[in-house]
């Protein structure tokens, strides 16, 4: 990455506008958060703020409040849990932006901490009006991203406020660019790529780039039904982006042309209605029941992906494989987890949403190589894309 991180600038004392993305999940009768990874990962860039005594002031936005204050998405929930991932106070301000805060924002001593409140509490926000930008960078010295989640978003407080105040990077952000950058610029061979989801048009810029840079590609999840009608198999009720169709075909066509491996699933698990109640069964490609959704690949496709995969030296999984949500349409998802868990000897990267909420729910994010953090944000660095946010950074060249 050649953006400059918060190493390669003085913060020693001066006040460090950081902008994360602590949109974790709270449990809304008990206020518990239940998964503070999100909060975890920030925490090298934090500590090193403290360390070097800047007055650190965090900034993240929470669920999706529309521009007004909603009580239960207030931040002071992850302000406590903050507090004691650090063992220190976090002092919790009453906004995130006007003369009180402000005034909050000036007080703050060296080597201490001070949470703005949801972000989102104010439209400015996502419209990414100047004014609101000002008034962010009002409170800062220097401002720098660490919410790779929101990289790809040109909100105020991620590329509005880089034009009011020296930016930089955070380590997350500089850990993610590394690791996502080299699978699109200077990937290991062989090269994997797994790619899932509900929809090809979601995946179709990351497909044709990995056409370029990747071996074998996998594909599953709602996205595979279209492919396998443009094989011509009889998919019966399952999801199927009528309108991809012809492009599902001109993927596999220059898959083939180029002599890359893209593969589909053989098999597949059906479900008479989409519930998770419903009456399952796996069957052939070729013999889905009428009326059936296809909501899994099934054991034999399982079998065939981790056969395929076991002497890549790199791979990126971007969707889950079913529909995780249904314990009866997990299973695939979960059995390519745990076989990319084992592989010690490559370089295995999940692409955040719900391709790392796999991993978390089987308690097994720490076996891979790296876990994104932010779902959209991933798929747009993998499709080749920059993210406005990041590129509004000061880059590595200019003497600030």
């Amino acid at each position: 990455m050649n953006k400059k991180t918060v190493r390669d600038i003085d913060v020693e004392g001066r006040r460090v506008l950081l902008r994360v993305d602590f949109n974790v999940p709270i449990d809304g009768e008990t206020g518990r958060i239940t998964d503070d990874r999100r909060i975890r990962e920030a925490l090298p860039t934090i500590e090193y703020l403290l360390g070097q005594r800047s007055r650190v002031i965090i900034a993240s936005a929470l669920g999706r409040p529309m521009g007004r204050v909603v009580p239960g998405l207030s931040l002071r929930p992850v302000a406590e849990k903050l507090s004691q991932l650090l063992g220190q106070p976090v002092v919790m301000a009453a906004d995130s932006v006007g003369p009180e805060v402000e005034e909050t924002a000036a007080a703050l001593e060296p080597g201490s901490t001070l949470m703005l409140e949801n972000l989102r509490f104010h439209a400015a926000e996502e419209a990414n009006e100047e004014a609101h930008a000002r008034q962010l960078a009002a409170l800062a010295d220097v401002f720098a991203l660490d919410a790779f989640g929101s990289a790809h978003r040109e909100h105020a407080s991620t590329s509005g406020i880089s034009r009011c105040l020296p930016a930089v990077a955070g380590f997350l952000v500089e850990k993610e660019m590394t690791y996502l950058g080299k699978a699109v610029s200077d990937p290991d061979h062989p090269y994997a790529v797994i790619s899932g989801g509900a929809k090809i048009s979601d995946k179709l810029p990351m497909l044709r780039t990995m056409l370029d840079v990747a071996d074998r590609i996998l594909i599953g999840g709602g996205m595979a039904n279209t492919f396998l009608k443009a094989e011509g198999f009889d998919v019966q009720q399952s999801l199927v982006e009528g309108e991809m169709v012809a492009q599902a075909s001109e993927i596999m066509e220059i898959a083939a042309a180029a002599r890359k491996q893209l593969l589909l699933p053989v098999d597949v698990v059906v479900a008479d209605r989409f519930d998770r109640n419903a009456s399952y069964q796996t069957v052939s490609v070729k013999d889905v029941p009428p009326g059936a959704l296809i909501v899994d690949v099934g054991e034999k496709t399982v079998e065939v992906f981790t056969r395929v995969l076991r002497d890549c030296r790199q791979v990126v999984w971007n969707g889950p494989l079913g529909v995780i949500e249904f314990p009866q349409a997990a299973h695939g998802s979960h059995q390519v987890a745990y076989a990319l868990s084992r592989m010690n000897e490559a370089t295995t990267i999940l692409g955040g949403g719900e391709t790392a909420m796999i991993a978390e729910q089987l308690n097994i994010g720490d076996r891979f190589t790296h876990v994104s953090t932010g779902g959209g944000a991933s798929l747009e660095i993998l499709s080749g894309a920059t993210l406005p946010a990041i590129e509004a950074l000061l880059d590595r060249t200019v003497t600030v």
